[in-house]
């Protein structure tokens, strides 16, 4: 048996290609006492990642070179040597990307395959679902009623966001980047209403998207969709940041200048809050018991993109950043 793992072997410069990553391999290891072997069969990747592939002091460390990087995983307990799980738990947590790994089962929850598919604890009630619930309830505070618009909305978080709206009785608007993706929001998620941003005047679209303004906005883009947004926020909105992935793979010194209208915030007394899903942890808790009804009563529906093979993975991750995945991202590692 042979472990697969996926190195950083360089720090991008800008724009992340593939030279930046290394497919190495290596002996399964051997747990030691207390320890299990894990065997990954589902892998995340996130645009948060690419924030951890720059040397610089964040709310989690940088990836290092030469190191395996690290994700979001679902797996499996598939050698015990006295571990905190028996052989065959599947587990959630923070692992590498790569087949195998050993761990003490710090950070890792046992998962039940019979509630859900296996991917879906690494998407709608793993951390993406965690973050849209967080972010709304938590940040937000999105009342029964309100006026709410998400960008990306497509994407791992904003189906989740939008939805989670609808069931609230919000009217949900949302921008993503192609006709399919708008098509999926309206005619399957039930949005009021979508357009596609790549095709679309911005901010002509952003006001008719939401002809009642916006009192809360899900951010996961940046940029001049933030821009768009501001000009039709309403009286005591508020704005949850999450992301801004149209700046990820800029260099600082070409960062695009900031809003041009953000001295409205002050005049209409609106509140913009970042936040980071796992200081949330009763919500986080709380979304999965919410999250898992609402899948069973068919209240929420999820989309996926699957790749297959970790040797797969840097090229799923790059495609994660230009927007060319259709829901969640995930890889698959092994038979689930």
């Amino acid at each position: 048996m042979e472990n697969q793992q996926i190195l950083l072997a360089s720090r991008p410069d800008g724009v992340v290609i593939p030279e930046n990553f290394e497919l190495a391999t290596a002996a399964v290891p051997e747990p030691g006492q207390g320890e299990m072997l894990l065997q990954t069969i589902y892998m995340s990747v996130d645009p948060y990642m690419r924030g951890r592939m720059n040397d610089m002091k964040s709310y989690v460390p940088p990836f290092q070179i030469g190191e395996p990087l690290q994700a979001g995983i679902v797996a499996k307990v598939v050698k015990s040597n006295g571990g905190k799980f028996p052989e065959g738990t599947y587990l959630t947590g923070m692992g590498l990307w790569a087949n195998y790994m050993v761990t003490g089962g710090e950070g890792f929850q046992p998962v039940d395959p019979d509630l859900a598919p296996l991917s879906y604890y690494l998407g709608i009630l793993g951390m993406p679902g965690m973050t849209a619930y967080v972010g709304l309830k938590g940040v937000a505070e999105l009342k029964e009623g309100e006026q709410l618009f998400v960008s990306a909305a497509s994407g791992a978080v904003g189906q989740v966001v939008g939805q989670i709206g609808k069931n609230m009785g919000c009217h949900v608007a949302g921008s993503a980047g192609s006709d399919d993706k708008v098509a999926y929001l309206k005619d399957e998620l039930g949005f009021d209403e979508a357009f596609n941003y790549k095709t679309s005047d911005i901010h002509k679209a952003t006001r008719a998207a939401n002809p009642n303004g916006i009192d809360v906005y899900f951010e996961n883009v940046g940029g001049p969709q933030l821009e768009a947004v501001i000009n039709n926020l309403n009286f005591n909105a508020r704005v949850a940041l999450c992301g801004m992935i149209a700046v990820y793979d800029n260099k600082l010194e070409d960062m695009p200048p900031g809003p041009r209208n953000l001295a409205i915030l002050v005049g209409r007394s609106v509140k913009m809050q970042g936040f980071i899903v796992f200081n949330y942890p009763d919500l986080c808790k709380e979304w999965i018991q919410v999250g898992a009804g609402w899948l069973k009563e068919g209240k929420l529906k999820y989309r996926e993109s699957v790749a297959d093979g970790i040797e797969n993975a840097p090229q799923a991750f790059m495609g994660v950043l230009k927007g060319r995945n259709f829901g969640k991202q995930v890889v698959r590692l092994a038979d689930d």
